[in-house]
């Protein structure tokens, strides 16, 4: 049985805009277009990757990172879910 974790939720925003990004690249033709949906993958990449919530469950964040991508992937799968995308980063 999987442990059950409790994410929090800009850490599921961050994946799941991280599969929106990925699907929008995969479909992409525009290479302009392609280098900023890349640019927006290496951004959230960082983002899943640095989050604290991986400090706090010492030993299990592996399985934990897993359990995520899976929990989100279901999310963006089922039928009539309306995934909100996560707003653009402001750059001064």
């Amino acid at each position: 049985m999987t442990p059950p974790y409790a994410f929090p939720e800009d850490l599921v925003q961050a994946q799941r805009a991280w599969y929106t990004a990925y699907r929008e690249l995969s479909h992409e033709r525009n290479p302009s277009q392609t280098t900023v949906l890349r640019r927006r993958l290496q951004q959230l990449s960082v983002r899943i990757a640095t989050h604290p919530y991986w400090a706090s469950i010492p030993g299990r964040a592996p399985a934990a990172r897993m359990a995520l991508k899976q929990q989100t992937w279901e999310i963006e799968t089922q039928p009539g879910v309306e995934v909100e995308p996560e707003p653009e980063e402001v750059r001064p």
